[in-house]
């Protein structure tokens, strides 16, 4: 029985048309071209942030402005969206003012998927909490629906910016 060594490769688009390294500043480039780049609101990636933080924006005010039933699964619900929004605009303005050229000793492709993938399932959680104890109040009824779609749309972004394949190698003996 041959066992061949497992290799994972992964890929990661940033939504940049050029990617992060690409486009590097030339001669001839404007100052203002080198810090902004101005293309990147108008990639998928982008755009998709954009609606995921409208979404959180949404379902925090939805759940913000109603009557509580359940203080603790509503404080939980308010946290785990403004955190993830936050954690989203963050990113959005590391590639949009390309900061990542700076901040190079950090691995900007992995740290976004590992807030994709934690702050996915903890907005998972929360909506489910949410739309538990919402008991037909619609305020609260509307945050959990927003905070599903919040959910959806974090899992569509990991899932069009990291393509992982696995591939078997074998090995000579």
């Amino acid at each position: 029985m041959s066992h061949g060594a497992g290799l994972v490769r992964t890929t990661c688009s940033s939504g940049s048309a050029l990617g992060p390294g690409a486009g590097a500043a030339q001669p001839s480039a404007s100052p203002l071209e080198g810090l902004l780049d101005l293309s990147y609101p108008r990639t998928h990636a982008a755009l998709l942030k954009v609606a995921q933080m409208v979404t959180l924006l949404i379902a925090f005010i939805c759940v913000r402005s109603s009557l509580w039933t359940n203080y603790s699964a509503y404080s939980y619900f308010e946290v785990v969206t403004i955190c993830d929004l936050i954690m989203i605009l963050a990113f959005y303005l590391v590639h949009l003012f390309r900061f990542y050229r700076v901040l190079t000793c950090i691995s900007w492709p992995l740290s976004e998927l590992l807030h994709y993938l934690i702050g996915t399932l903890l907005l998972l959680i929360a909506s489910i909490v949410a739309a538990s104890k919402s008991y037909n109040q619609s305020g609260l009824v509307a945050g959990a629906i927003f905070g599903f779609m919040a959910t959806f749309l974090c899992m569509a972004s990991i899932w069009l910016s990291y393509k992982i394949s696995c591939v078997t190698q074998s090995t000579a003996v």
